[in-house]
């Protein structure tokens, strides 16, 4: 079990190192992040380099027993080059050159950086290739950012769009460019799209995939050096949760392991950490592994303002959360909170003043723990019965046409996910996240909200699913466009309509509210934003709209297909006690039943290999928390047996050995 922090050694004297290394090891860490953004020091002046000062630093923390992870500096280019190479820095959509200061600021297709990142790249691979204490790489930094509009990249763009398409032709008709009388005669006649709310939705889909293809072979051409190089150093990258401008499936293909980067909102008051637990199961999902935690909360984060302090025992419980959901080393971002610079309030687990306090003391406890804790962890993961649907394009093609209005103004297809994960969260089971040509035979369940861009193909695999027994949701805005961004001609939802037992001949944004009408003591329920009018053809109705105009059609159904059940939602509820319902049902088809029945505050997470299973149990409330478990349990943590019942303090955290 790796667990430690993101160093800084080039921001502090060099008679501080010492100190900090004496602390970290007092503390139980063993691995630190050092020098991503570090690149002038490494490359003061082009060509020449100079790693004097990092294996100094590395030599201080490899005597005390602590390893490092090395990142490639490319998120921060040297200011001789931005002054030398101009072409270098990414020019905005006015034309003009982002101006050097700040970072992520590079253009991804220039040749000029290309080739300079590769050459710093395998000046630290070849000079640390035999430090013994360096055991793995992350590459650049939080990738995703910034699109680029200058020459090159249209070049590059429209080179990319010659190899997808093959043809002018094929690509007039994939983009629908009949339309507007768009049609381009020439390659170098194709523009990048500069708007997505004005430009042809499939030329900006398609900008997007370009954009995403550049990250992942600018990634590419340092993963292939740093595996040539150093051979038995793992490579990874810090991915940024729920950030959906790359398409993360790619991006973790040449990686050993995803490790993300997680900083829960820490609200006015304390709050379930909902995006966190979703964000653990994404990048779990991307290679069906777990993942690292490269930087985690360490203290009150913030550039110009900062937000509140973590309270006594939540730092705590983040990392115990992403232990949880499949976490298998913790980085804290960052050791020591910085004096200069735009994140001198982001800060770390200790403060400006160098000083170990509480919050230090907290993150050693967790360490101390951890190592406890690694020979039950070892070669456990998520066996999870119910699996998301996570779809990038699909989130990408929503960006662009939304198609309703969202009051919260967030991405009406991470939305959609999140009300269901929510109600699967409070249920008590795991969820893996999974892209949509995922073998889905492990599952029980299966759930794709908004799943807007569905090729015929995976129709069909949505449909055998189902036919062969699997329970499987979907819900609006689903089956509606192709993979290149054209509206199908036919009634919705499409190839998924005898499965479903459905026909959608008319939708519409739903300004304001409708009533909906359940069966029982249900509801009362409210449909909000959109509303599919949903004819049935063999599906039960088991929600309808009150409102006159659409007595006639279902809001939520249920249908037999084949060995399975197909359920649709045509519509966005409005109340946070329908998805709960809806979840019970689902679970309830699937014959899935949790393992316990958390109180309203308490998260559910069960870490399991062929021998072994462990119930994580974390409370995200201020208050006392009571609940009944299995019988015979055993608490890793208190190293005790225990009853029927199990306290939980105020960000309390349990970890049960079931059986």
């Amino acid at each position: 079990m790796y667990i430690g922090v993101d160093y800084y050694p080039e921001h502090w004297p060099s008679n501080r190192w010492t100190t900090d290394a004496d602390l970290m090891a007092e503390a139980g860490f063993n691995i630190a992040r050092l020098a991503e953004f570090a690149w002038v020091d490494m490359e003061p002046v082009e060509g020449e380099f100079e790693f004097g000062w990092l294996d100094e630093a590395l030599s201080i923390l490899g005597k005390r027993n602590i390893s490092a992870i090395l990142g490639t500096p490319t998120a921060v280019m040297p200011a001789w080059m931005a002054h030398q190479y101009p072409e270098t820095l990414a020019m905005q959509k006015d034309g003009t050159r982002i101006v050097w200061g700040v970072r992520k600021n590079n253009c991804f297709t220039s040749s000029v950086y290309r080739k300079r990142s590769e050459r710093i790249t395998l000046a630290m691979a070849e000079h640390f290739a035999q430090t013994p204490n360096v055991i793995g790489w992350q590459t650049d930094n939080e990738f995703g950012q910034p699109y680029c509009y200058c020459d090159e990249c249209r070049g590059g763009f429209q080179t990319w769009l010659q190899r997808k398409y093959g043809s002018l032709d094929e690509l007039n008709r994939a983009w629908g460019n009949h339309f507007w009388g768009q049609k381009v005669q020439g390659w170098d006649e194709i523009v990048i799209p500069v708007d997505d709310s004005t430009y042809n939705p499939s030329a900006c889909l398609d900008w997007r995939r370009f954009f995403s293809w550049l990250n992942v072979s600018f990634q590419r051409d340092q993963v292939n050096i740093l595996r040539k190089i150093c051979p038995t150093h793992f490579i990874t990258h810090n991915f940024m949760g729920l950030f959906k401008g790359l398409n993360y499936y790619e991006l973790a293909t040449d990686l050993d392991f995803v490790s993300w980067d997680n900083y829960p909102k820490l609200g006015v008051t304390p709050q379930i950490r909902y995006d966190a637990s979703l964000s653990a199961d994404v990048m779990r999902g991307l290679k069906g592994k777990n993942f690292w935690i490269m930087e985690q909360t360490a203290g009150a984060p913030g550039w110009a303002t900062f937000g509140r302090n973590p309270r006594p025992g939540e730092i705590r419980s983040i990392a115990y959360q992403q232990l949880a959901h499949g976490a298998d080393g913790n980085l804290w971002f960052r050791w020591r909170t910085c004096t200069a610079g735009r994140e001198q309030y982001w800060h770390g687990l200790l403060g400006h003043d160098g000083r170990p306090l509480r919050r230090y003391d907290e993150a050693a406890q967790v360490a101390h723990e951890y190592h406890r804790l690694a020979p039950e962890l070892e070669g456990t993961t998520i066996k999870a019965d119910v699996a998301i649907i996570y779809d990038y394009e699909s989130l990408w093609a929503l960006d662009i046409q939304p198609g309703y209005s969202n009051p919260e103004g967030n991405n009406v297809g991470q939305d959609a996910i999140k009300r269901y994960y929510q109600a699967l969260f409070r249920a008590g089971v795991n969820v893996d996240m999974v892209p949509p040509s995922a073998d889905l035979t492990p599952y029980k369940l299966v759930l794709a909200p908004h799943l807007y861009i569905l090729s015929d193909t995976i129709a069909e695999h949505l449909n055998a699913y189902v036919r062969a027994g699997g329970v499987l949701l979907t819900d609006c805005r689903t089956a509606v466009k192709d993979e290149t961004s054209l509206c199908y001609d036919r009634t919705l939802p499409g190839k998924l309509s005898e499965m479903l037992g459905i026909s959608i001949e008319e939708y519409e944004a739903v300004i304001g509210e409708y009533p909906l009408t359940m069966s029982g003591d249900l509801g009362p329920f409210t449909a909000t934003h959109y509303a599919d009018w949903v004819h049935t053809t063999g599906a039960d109705v088991l929600a309808s709209y009150a409102s006159w105009h659409l007595a006639d059609y279902a809001a939520v159904t249920r249908h037999r297909f084949g060995k399975g059940w197909g359920w649709y939602v045509g519509t966005v509820v409005k109340e946070t006690k329908f998805y709960d319902w809806l979840a019970a049902g689902l679970l309830n088809q699937a014959s899935i039943s949790p393992i316990v029945t958390p109180p309203a505050g308490v998260e559910v997470s069960l870490r399991e290999r062929q021998d072994q299973k462990l119930l994580f149990l974390l409370n995200h409330t201020e208050q006392p928390q009571d609940m009944v478990i299995p019988e015979g349990c055993y608490d890793l943590l208190k190293d005790i047996m225990c009853g029927d019942r199990l306290h939980l303090d105020r960000y309390g955290v349990a970890i049960l050995k079931v059986g």
